[in-house]
């Protein structure tokens, strides 16, 4: 055999993304990885309004919070062993006092929203069709806030509750946004608690999801993100400690067919010069005071100007005043 792996090659999207685009980027964890990725190489990303967010049930619920500004009062919030929270958020928007958590979700939510009305690109993440229904009031919540288990009842939602659940959304967002381009993906990321078999029917479930409403909207598109590292790499040496998540070897290589499949040539070099630049800034000389760094340093503050220059749109200046800040030093 010639080869011992089967490699996913994927077509050049009809669309492009470039610095100009505007993407909001929700869904799982991995929604995160990308959402940030794009914000290191300087694209306009907005990245997770709600925080990490899990299940189609949810994700719809963050886009209509988004399409309807919903401004948050003291009654949608409740207390646990001290902190306050949000049903609809992941837990970096809690805190010990309701106003600071008020605070922050609404400003969230009005830039957010902002950022959907004249988004390009939605990149949406699909993690779970299991939800946690609260058995007090029927309702599905985003994040359970470690509350007892007993407090909710654990489902997986079905092809047609998951599919109804993005289609009334994907709707209005057509009415909002005609030009939005609907990006979906599915976690490559493996919930192992669930265990293997209904690991595998959840994802089954949101992949047939994605199949229908790719079918259904015209400006609906897919990335085989989960493919990629489940068909293609299908190695346990892909993946973390923990077994369930990529690591940064499978995120690189999930991320180069990314920008194969949407990026323009230029671009694609454009945000070469920018890597190099931001792992300049993260790299730690032996010898900081040496002529050969401070040489090192010369060259990365030109390069920055350089770039500046060639792309007034984008922002460099946090890297010249970093490269700057040395040379300023004496020898």
């Amino acid at each position: 055999m010639e080869s011992f792996r089967t490699e996913l090659n994927l077509p050049k999207a009809n669309w492009h993304i470039d610095h100009p685009t505007r993407l909001l980027c929700m869904g799982s964890c991995f929604a995160e990885q990308i959402g940030n990725k794009l914000q290191r190489l300087k694209f306009p990303v907005c990245v997770n309004p709600f925080g990490i967010v899990y299940n189609p049930y949810s994700i719809a619920r963050s886009l209509e919070n988004l399409i309807d500004e919903k401004q948050y009062g003291q009654e949608d919030l409740f207390e646990h062993e001290g902190l306050w929270h949000s049903f609809d958020h992941h837990g970096r928007f809690s805190a010990p006092e309701p106003p600071t958590v008020l605070d922050t979700i609404n400003r969230t939510v009005r830039e957010g929203a902002a950022f959907l009305r004249s988004a390009n690109v939605l990149i949406i993440t699909l993690g779970t069709a299991h939800v946690f229904r609260l058995k007090s009031t029927g309702r599905i919540v985003a994040n359970c806030h470690k509350l007892a288990g007993q407090k909710f009842l654990r489902q997986r939602l079905n092809i047609n509750d998951a599919e109804k659940a993005l289609f009334s959304v994907f709707e209005k967002l057509r009415q909002l946004n005609p030009g939005l381009i609907i990006l979906l993906t599915v976690s490559p990321v493996r919930h192992l608690r669930d265990g293997l078999e209904q690991n595998n029917l959840s994802k089954a479930t949101l992949l047939l999801t994605v199949d229908r409403l790719r079918q259904t909207f015209q400006n609906v598109h897919y990335f085989p993100a989960y493919e990629l590292l489940i068909d293609d790499l299908r190695d346990y040496r892909f993946y973390a400690a923990d077994l369930s998540h990529p690591n940064d070897l499978a995120l690189d290589y999930i991320w180069n067919k990314f920008s194969q499949s949407f990026f323009r040539p230029a671009t694609a070099r454009l945000c070469s010069e920018i890597e190099k630049l931001k792992r300049a800034v993260e790299h730690r000389p032996l010898h900081p005071q040496s002529r050969i760094h401070r040489r090192f340093l010369q060259q990365q503050a030109a390069q920055c100007r350089s770039l500046a220059e060639l792309h007034p749109e984008l922002d460099f200046s946090a890297e010249l005043a970093f490269f700057e800040s040395f040379l300023s030093k004496d020898l």
